[in-house]
C-alpha cells in the first residue's frame, strides 16, 4: 500500500535510505555514527540511494 501523504513519504524515506552501511560486516547504522555498532569498525559508506517514482 503505497504512501500518498507527501510529508509522511518523505519521512519514511529518510529512515529507509540516510544511514550509513559498514563495509566490513554489512550492518545499517546511524546517519552520526563514527565505527560500526557491531563490529566497531570505522570503514562506512553511505547507503547508496536512488528515488524511483
Amino acid at each position: 500500500m503505497p504512501v500518498m501523504d507527501p510529508i509522511k513519504k518523505a519521512i519514511a524515506q529518510k529512515h529507509r535510505l540516510h544511514m550509513k552501511i559498514c563495509r566490513k560486516c554489512g550492518a545499517r547504522n546511524a546517519p552520526s555514527a563514527v565505527k560500526c555498532r557491531k563490529c566497531r569498525s570505522k570503514n562506512l559508506r553511505w547507503k547508496k540511494r536512488e528515488l524511483v517514482r
